[in-house]
Formats: C-alpha cells, structure tokens, sequence
C-alpha cells in the first residue's frame, strides 16, 4: 500500500517537543492534597467532600502559567469545583519524585508521565487502576492504550500520542529523480538512497545512539520487518539490522548515527543535503523554518505498509491515596483533560495526535496535511504493550547495544542480536 505524503505547508502540529528538560521541585501534602502548612488537612477535608484543592505533577516545564496547558488545568479544577496546584518536573525526575513521594503517602491527585514509565509505577504500586478509579477509556484506541495495560489492567489512559515518520527534502529528491510516490518498502526506499548518492547528495540521517534514543528510532524497523521484541535474534530482526549496516556501508547514511540523537539528527537534516530524516512529530514547527520544502511519509514496512512505530507521549493517571474519597473528584479532573469532547483541545494545546478516533477525525478536519501523523499513530505499539511492562528497558539496552556493534562493525548483525537475545533472556529470567 502507497503511503501518503503531507506537503510543506504541514503545520498542524507545532510548538516544542515535551519532554523538556529543567524542572521544579515540590511534594504534596502527606494526605495527597496541596502542598504548604496546617491548611492543608482542612483542604484535604473538604476536597473529599467537594472543593478544595488537588494536586497535579506533569513533565511539562515548559509551559509557565499563561501558557494553555496551564489554563486548561485551571478550567478542568473549575469544571470540578476545585483549586488545582500543578508543578511541572523533567520526565527523569517526576518520575524519582512520584516514587519518593508515592513510599511517603505524599503522591500528587493526578499524575501525568511518560507512557513507559507507568509499567514501573504500577508495579510499584503507585497508581490506581481504571477499574478502581473509574476512568472510561472505551474511545481511547487500543494500540494506545497498550503502553497502559499490565497484566490485563489499565492504569491511567493516554493524553495524547507523537510517533515517529520519514521527512524528506523534495529538492533534493527531485535533482536525484526520485518519486517520493514510489517509496513504498525497504527495497524502494533503498535505491532512491542509491540515486540520491548518485546525485551528490546524502541518503537518511537518524538517530542510533546507545540510549533508549537509539531503541525508540530503531523500532519502526525492527517492528516492520515482523520482529518482536521477545525474540531480538529472529530473521527478520537481523533483516532490520542488517538494513541499517548495509546503508552505513553503502554510504546512503553517515557514520554520525552512531553519536547522533534526534535533536543532532534533526541538525544534519535542517542542513539542507539530507533526501530523508527519521524523526517526530515534534520537529514540524523546526521543519517549517528549515527553509526548503519538505514532506512527510510513514516509515514503510519490509513489504510495504505502515511500519509500526513506537508510541511518544504521556499517560494520565490517579496514584494511589490513603483518603480514597479524593478518587472521585481526581477522576472528574482526567476525564476533563481526556474525554472524547475535551481531547481534542488538550491534543492541540500539547502537539499531539488525539487518543480517541473521534477526535483524531476532527484533527485532520481543521488541517487534512495531519493525516500522515494520524496514520503513523494508528500504526503505533506501545514499547512496553504485549504485556512486558517493566521487562522493556532489558530488553532494549542489549536491542540498542547490538544496533551499535552492527553499524560500527564490531559484531555481524546476526551475532550481535544473538548477544543482545541471550543477554535480554537472562535479564529478564
């Protein structure tokens, strides 16, 4: 199947990327409410029974007080009857901050974190379930609410979802000959990397750093060969490794990737003599003032299609508190971010692609060159989904590890994923 490209004049998704790094730091009351003095158990008095005020951490520094997100939060504690106090913290450490804050009984109301992350909070015992805390989640789409679901229940529901696509640059693909319509598999996405060479330009830039950086770029193929990731050494994952170390060889991608992050990667793209970039959602607003047209597709499968890509964005949740009357309000205040109505607000105000299909529609309503991202994000898997939960992050240092010793030709690509299944297999025993 031919996938869609979306013009320059893409802009539906702007702003910055969330995961932002700098933050505050704060805890909340011990019985879960505000944060300060004497005043708080009287809070937590009356929030139980209506009023008050809640809690809510989220990992977005960026957005000071005049920004949406923060009005949005103070419309859904209107909407409750409530006062909401939000501290924003770095991903890494809201979640070091929620754990701490979860073994003193001090977690926040509500809590908003990187979809990986809920797995080692619910296990942890951290958050509620969607059972207990009565959040709905029947719009959310399944493929994204995966990242949410640990031994067959759901622990918070998906505010919002970025992936990950192929940028192009026309200019570049035009001087090459190349018909971006006719990139529909590896094989044809290869040989335009063979005519772009041809033509005195460069190939694809991504990112292959030994982090979980390096995971989350390499997934979409390790997941469109038809590999999973609890058998890292199968055919098709040495097919989706060996495709990578077959175009540092042939010159189609540079021996940068190794180093490159996605921010780097992103640098050697904006330059101007890339014909492609593996990259998200986030960087649209970065395109647009790159100053030459550009494009977007999926990233293809092997044989064609959508290549699943990992799912980006945070999960919203209730952590677990000792006054379990707080649930109810807690609930009123998630489901005002992410019901179906609001979800599309909350998606726009954040960059995101929607959670609900309903709401995705209304997205590429309002701009039709979204469409791509919405394929790409129906395509996703949750890194955590087929209920590994906390096993993923042991998978995934020897999956990254073995994509480094293939491209720096230090391992072949079938011994290196040989190394990284044995080594994951024991890690996870």
């Amino acid at each position: 199947m031919r996938s869609t490209a979306t013009s320059r004049r893409a802009a539906g998704l702007s702003l910055a990327v969330l995961a932002a790094a700098g933050g505050l730091a704060a805890c909340s009351s011990p019985s879960g409410g505000s944060s300060g003095g004497p005043s708080d158990t009287a809070a937590d008095a009356s929030g139980a029974a209506g009023g008050g005020t809640y809690t809510i951490w989220d990992p977005y520094p960026q957005h000071d007080k005049g920004s949406e997100w923060v009005k949005l939060l103070d419309a859904c504690g209107a909407q409750a009857g409530v006062t909401v106090e939000r501290t924003a913290f770095d991903t890494t450490d809201l979640t070091n901050k929620t754990l701490l804050a979860a073994q003193q009984g001090n977690a926040p109301d509500v809590l908003i974190v990187d979809n990986p992350v809920v797995s080692t909070l619910a296990e942890a015992g951290v958050l509620t379930t969607t059972e207990e805390n009565r959040l709905d989640t029947s719009a959310i789409e399944p493929n994204l609410l995966g990242a949410g679901r640990i031994g067959g229940k759901t622990y918070g529901v998906p505010i919002g979802a970025n992936t990950l696509a192929l940028y192009y640059n026309k200019k570049v693909l035009d001087k090459a000959g190349v018909d971006i319509a006719s990139v529909r598999d590896w094989a044809s996405l290869t040989a335009a990397l063979e005519k772009v060479k041809a033509a005195g330009k460069k190939g694809i830039t991504f990112s292959a750093i030994g982090t979980e950086e390096g995971s989350f770029q390499f997934l979409p193929w390790f997941w469109g060969s038809g590999a999973m990731l609890t058998k890292l050494d199968s055919p098709q994952g040495v097919s989706a490794v060996t495709l990578w170390a077959d175009w540092l060889k042939k010159g189609y991608a540079p021996d940068s990737v190794i180093n490159n992050t996605q921010t780097t990667s992103w640098q050697e793209f904006a330059g101007g003599d890339y014909a492609f970039a593996e990259n998200g959602t986030w960087q649209v607003a970065a395109a647009e003032k790159a100053g030459f047209d550009y494009g977007i597709i999926p990233v293809p499968g092997k044989d064609g299609g959508t290549a699943p890509a990992p799912t980006g964005g945070e999960f919203v949740g209730v952590p677990v508190q000792r006054d379990t009357g707080r649930y109810a309000t807690s609930q009123k205040l998630v489901t005002c971010l992410t019901s179906t109505d609001n979800s599309l607000t909350t998606a726009t105000t954040l960059s995101y692609v929607a959670p609900t299909e309903q709401a995705q529609s209304k997205q590429v309503e309002r701009t039709p060159d979204l469409k791509v991202w919405v394929e790409a994000v129906k395509a996703a898997r949750g890194r955590t989904g087929d209920d590994l939960g906390t096993k993923y992050p042991k998978i995934s240092e020897p999956l990254w590890g073995a994509v480094q010793a293939a491209l720096s030709g230090s391992k072949s690509p079938q011994q290196a994923l040989t190394d990284a299944q044995a080594a994951a297999a024991s890690a996870i025993r």
